[in-house]
């Protein structure tokens, strides 16, 4: 493995909060790269999650629009933040070693295609529901996994959840870090202290204060709250 494969894989290990920067969920009136900016000293990791409505798969022009401003913000700033695509391999491939990896649901190209274009320093996860599609998970060329959804999520549209004893279950199966995610706030992020780690997106782009936001979701998921 090359040095900046080994470092970002180092990052992810010690990853706890992962913001899924999706620009729709900013209220209206307020700069999402604002928020962001505010939001961003406190993550961990930024996934880009451009949707457009009735699309299933996020745009390709957005998806590289937005996250080269993100990543050109992160410079600014001096943030040690990964950066990941969400959806595209097509765009994170076109952004090389200047993003970190990419990030792939259920549905999306295969892990082994996303390997073989994106090559071994990239960073690649994958949405996983159960706990088979995590063990199944664990012969595929990934490096972490999103779990979920935890609680019923209005993004993306789960009018029920796993539950946090899922997760539990879900982390202690897997090999590689694993990210709860879906309906994850300041009112429940405490039940994931046994995990360590969880992706939020409204939680903290949709606060007044996204930087307390983030900050108290640390906290909560260290178990210091």
């Amino acid at each position: 493995m090359s040095p900046l494969g080994a470092e970002r894989r180092a990052r992810l290990a010690h990853a706890r909060l992962m913001l899924l920067f999706t620009p729709e969920l900013v209220p209206a009136g307020r700069d999402p790269l604002e928020v962001l900016a505010r939001a961003l000293p406190h993550v961990d990791v930024v996934q880009v999650r451009i949707k457009e409505p009735g699309q299933g798969l996020a745009p390709a022009r957005a998806t590289l629009a937005w996250t080269e401003r993100v990543l050109a913000l992160r410079a600014a700033l001096a943030s040690p933040a990964l950066v990941l695509v969400n959806d595209r391999p097509d765009v994170a491939r076109t952004l090389g070693e200047r993003v970190d990896g990419l990030h792939l649901g259920a549905d999306d190209a295969p892990p082994e295609l996303a390997r073989a274009l994106l090559g071994p320093e990239a960073l690649i996860g994958l949405s996983t529901h159960t706990s088979a599609d995590v063990v199944a998970a664990e012969d595929l060329p990934l490096d972490y996994l999103g779990f979920g959804p935890i609680h019923p999520s209005a993004t993306k549209g789960y009018a029920r959840g796993l539950g946090p004893e899922a997760a539990w279950i879900a982390a202690r199966a897997s090999s590689r870090p694993l990210f709860p995610i879906g309906g994850i706030d300041a009112t429940n992020a405490a039940e994931l202290a046994e995990v360590g780690r969880a992706a939020v997106g409204r939680a903290v782009l949709a606060a007044e204060d996204p930087a307390r936001a983030a900050q108290e979701l640390l906290e909560l998921l260290a178990g210091d709250a």
